[in-house]
């Protein structure tokens, strides 16, 4: 074998296993957060949870956002998830932010792992940049947080089995809904 052919082997597994180290590692950075922000025990007390490191989101009157995700049972990555929303009404800007889904059950679990959820009209999340103020609201619950990603402390509660986190990383959105979030899921293989 070449020496240029050696380090072009060498180069590449270095970049394999900087962006493969990369990649986990968005789970597990925003994973941190939330467990630096959420008050409580949601985290030990939970069937499991999904969690999006980031989900961007746009808007001129018609709006949408997309992000991926992972969801874990027990602390173990047990499936993959997307969300897609698609809203028309009062907004403008964009904005992107890392969102947790706490599942309170094993029951809330299916649900959401079903293939087809959606959140329904009255559940609710804003999210601000670090020096404001963060709530999650899932029809009349409500889930606080206040300060940026590394600052933030947070209260909340379940609502039918689930509690929704939110975390700005950055932007300005005038409306900052969960409603019509839907939700795909496939098993880890």
């Amino acid at each position: 074998m070449s020496n240029r052919t050696s380090l072009q082997t060498v180069v590449l597994v270095l970049c394999t296993i900087a962006f493969g180290t990369a990649w986990a590692d968005k789970y597990s950075d925003t994973i941190e957060v939330f467990e630096g922000a959420v008050v409580g025990d949601f985290f030990e007390n939970s069937y499991g949870y999904a969690v999006f490191p980031k989900i961007g989101k746009a808007g001129i009157g018609i709006g949408g956002a997309h992000g991926k995700g992972r969801v874990y049972v027990g602390g173990a990555h047990v499936g993959d998830t997307k969300m897609t929303q698609l809203s028309v009404g009062l907004q403008l800007g964009g904005q992107a932010f890392s969102q947790i889904i706490f599942f309170k059950d094993k029951r809330a679990f299916e649900e959401f792992s079903s293939g087809n959820f959606e959140f329904g009209a009255q559940a609710q999340a804003v999210a601000l940049t670090a020096g404001a103020s963060a709530a999650a609201t899932t029809t009349g619950k409500a889930a606080g947080a206040s300060g940026g990603e590394h600052d933030a402390s947070t209260v909340g509660e379940y609502h039918k089995g689930m509690a929704i986190f939110t975390v700005a990383k950055g932007g300005l959105m005038y409306e900052a809904s969960v409603s019509g979030q839907k939700f795909g899921y496939d098993d880890v293989k």
